[in-house]
């Protein structure tokens, strides 16, 4: 590794344990590259597993939730979050999702500036008070996202995907960690 993927200096477990490997391995086929963050938690391979059993199970597993709609959320709270690294990972996953990318660049720069569904702007709308003012969150917020159609399950993932990538920004903003630069031309 001969670029710092955070600041801290905190090498990967080397040997990485097989199936930490197997899964850096099956990332670098899907992908083309092992994400940085995952990198990053390489240091300790109950950390990364932790992380990665979270992100997987907010981001990949069923939901109401499209695989879109939570990447959307992610972007639009890395956004309001200034994160450098989530918005250049998680805008190339809005672009390649959504085959769009001026909706990527939106969700990175202004989310209100390009036409959405009324679903996904309630979404997002909530996200981003979800993440600016967690304290202001009340019944008629929850309420608009039932009228656009979420049920109550999909409003816990609302939440807990904007929950989570609050705590990444965070992690991510604290540790100055560097998306990789494969990201910035994907999808485009």
């Amino acid at each position: 590794m001969s670029e710092k993927i955070t600041v801290l200096d905190l090498p990967m477990v080397d040997p990485l344990p097989e199936p930490t490997q197997k899964y850096f391995d099956i990332c670098d086929e899907k992908l083309g590259m092992v994400p940085n963050v995952l990198k990053a938690y390489a240091f300790d391979v109950d950390k990364l597993n932790a992380f990665t059993g979270l992100y997987n199970n907010l981001m990949l597993a069923p939901s109401g939730l499209s695989k879109l709609e939570r990447e959307m959320i992610a972007v639009v709270v890395s956004s309001k979050n200034h994160c450098w690294y989530c918005q250049v990972a998680h805008g190339a996953a809005v672009r390649e999702l959504s085959g769009d990318p001026a909706l990527g660049e939106a969700m990175v720069m202004n989310f209100r500036a390009i036409e959405l569904e009324p679903r996904q702007r309630a979404m997002l709308e909530f996200a981003e008070k979800l993440t600016e003012h967690p304290d202001k969150i009340d019944e008629p917020d929850r309420a608009r996202l039932r009228e656009v159609g979420f049920s109550d399950r999909d409003i816990w993932d609302i939440a807990n995907v904007a929950g989570f990538f609050n705590m990444t920004n965070r992690v991510a903003a604290a540790t100055d960690m560097q998306p990789n630069p494969e990201y910035h031309a994907q999808s485009r």
